[in-house]
């Protein structure tokens, strides 16, 4: 091989790294044509963060509303949700404004916190009597979803982990039995 050739060679790789990278880092930019739109608008959130806090109630701990679990379920329900889920659960949010005003005489967000438990207490009890004649094609329950998202969404965020389970930073040796008394919180990690 002579230096002409080898010279070509190596140009030949160093721009097809230059140029390779630059196509790879640009085919991971979303176009706006690809940009996501959040599915839900600012009110359906606050909505969903005074459904969650009525579920996960501030008390000597945070509750779901000052860990953002509306904001959470947005992104859960934009990102990961297929579109007959999507539709199912923001119908279900107009549907818990509509019972709420049928029943409460007001809005979800301007009820009582006696009056929205009541109401989730409802539709709790509505969730578990489709869940019993549910079968495998019937469509998930839009106040099942709310209420799984409020868990996760709480119990994965930093107040959950921190403040409403024990949690270390830093891992440790495993232990299969760890003494438990009655009223100690669970463990996050």
């Amino acid at each position: 091989m002579n230096r002409r050739d080898a010279l070509e060679r190596v140009a030949l790789i160093m721009g097809g790294t230059v140029i390779g990278g630059t196509i790879f880092l640009e085919g991971c930019n979303p176009s706006e044509k690809q940009a996501v739109v959040a599915l839900l608008t600012a009110d359906q959130i606050a909505l969903l963060d005074e459904i969650a806090e009525t579920i996960i109630p501030t008390t000597d701990t945070p509750g779901a509303k000052a860990a953002k679990v509306g904001l959470f379920m947005n992104t859960m329900v934009t990102d990961c949700y297929e579109e007959k889920d999507q539709k199912i659960f923001t119908d279900g949010l107009g549907k818990i404004d509509e019972v709420s005003k049928k029943t409460n005489g007001k809005s979800f967000l301007d009820s009582t916190a006696e009056q929205r438990t009541a109401l989730l207490n409802e539709l709790n009890k509505e969730l578990k009597k489709y869940n019993e004649t549910k079968k495998e094609a019937d469509p998930n329950h839009y106040f099942g979803m709310m209420k799984q998202l409020t868990l996760l969404g709480y119990f994965t965020s930093e107040i959950g982990a921190t403040q409403a389970l024990r949690y270390i930073a830093i891992p440790g040796k495993y232990e299969g039995c760890v003494p438990y008394k009655k009223g100690d919180k669970a463990w996050a990690t």
